[in-house]
């Protein structure tokens, strides 16, 4: 199965320099993935000079404009139409791509693929989905929304949990994905109101194995699979991970080039200190997904270097696979019917 990635390679704090080098080395490890690069034609070929690759497998998409990464969002949809992001997006939409991938700004990524692409079919609003690592090498737990929607009803996050749980299915190959709801306790008297009534909710539902409420301390033990919250909320939670993550490697290496004594403590710990640090290192759970869009676009952080950068696009190849966009439309759809049948459960 040939698979097209789009990249923006404007995007980002560093763009061509770090967004090319990383979709070469995938496309190196990928024999069936083909590759458009959007952006400055002169300035990517430039970049491109410098690299070995197939050339079979990747064209060039010219874009006379770049989105800036402090730019309003209504301002890049409106007089950005020929930015490397809206081209890039643009080729999901015509089909010449299965997935786009972007550093750019995150409000004028998501405004524009909304406009561009459109919400699935029951999908009210886009999420935004990640994942966390947990205690458990061989498992991630995926968390949404993580900024898309500062405000959302009970029914929009049903709608997030129906989504994460597909695509945990489809990516990660668990059959009954464990869906947990964020809050400030797992009893059921705690949380606000919108926590309660999304809770009853999703207890209703028998299309998702909704398990309770998780608390903030937990989602890296690794008992649940999707995690569900609203942006502000989700966005907070994980902006104070990605910190810890480098706070403890900040600690660690202030601890063991103390003295002389210590760097030889450290030397002799080197290789369990690089497994933690590979552990939690925030680049290798760079790409989140804007999920309920009819296509796929991963967003990068904007100050990704080329190695994170790469797993953003390993992570729209795993999607476009598995055809993820088609899977949540089947979801939806048969979670509506069941919802508006006579003996339905809601």
């Amino acid at each position: 199965m040939t698979i097209t990635i789009a990249i923006d390679a404007m995007g980002g704090d560093y763009g061509p320099p770090v967004t090319i080098p990383a979709a070469l080395d995938v496309l190196a490890k990928h024999a069936n993935l083909h590759l458009i690069l959007v952006g400055d034609t002169s300035i990517i070929e430039q970049v491109l000079t410098n690299h070995a690759y197939d050339k079979s497998r990747l064209r060039i998409v010219h874009a006379s404009q770049q989105v800036l990464m402090d730019e309003l969002p209504s301002q890049a949809l409106r007089t950005k139409k020929d930015s490397s992001m809206r081209i890039a997006i643009n080729q999901v939409k015509e089909g010449s791509a299965s997935a786009c991938v972007s550093a750019g700004n995150t409000g004028a990524l998501m405004a524009t693929a909304r406009f561009v692409l459109k919400t699935l079919p029951g999908i009210d609003r886009p999420a935004i989905v990640s994942t966390l690592p947990t205690k458990n090498p061989q498992k991630n737990v995926r968390m949404l929304d993580l900024g898309a929607n500062v405000d959302s009803s009970p029914e929009d996050l049903v709608q997030f949990a129906v989504m994460g749980s597909v695509l945990t299915s489809a990516v990660d190959n668990i059959q009954s994905p464990k869906v947990y709801l964020l809050n400030i306790g797992e009893e059921e008297i705690k949380g606000n109101e919108l926590v309660k009534q999304t809770a009853a909710l999703l207890t209703q539902s028998n299309l998702i194995n909704y398990q309770g409420y998780i608390e903030a301390d937990a989602l890296h033990s690794g008992e649940a699979d999707v995690v569900v919250c609203d942006g502000f909320v989700g966005n907070v939670a994980l902006k104070t991970t990605e910190g810890v993550a480098r706070f403890i490697s900040y600690l660690l290496k202030q601890a063991f080039t103390r003295n002389i004594f210590t760097k030889l403590i450290g030397l002799i710990a080197r290789p369990v200190l690089k497994t933690v640090a590979m552990r939690i290192d925030p680049s290798r759970y760079n790409g989140a997904t804007f999920l309920g869009l009819q296509g796929i676009v991963v967003k990068s952080h904007g100050g990704a270097s080329a190695h994170a950068f790469a797993f953003a696009i390993e992570e729209a190849i795993i999607e476009a696979e598995k055809q993820v966009p088609a899977r949540i439309k089947h979801e939806v759809e048969q979670r509506l019917t069941s919802s508006s049948s006579p003996n339905g459960s809601n």
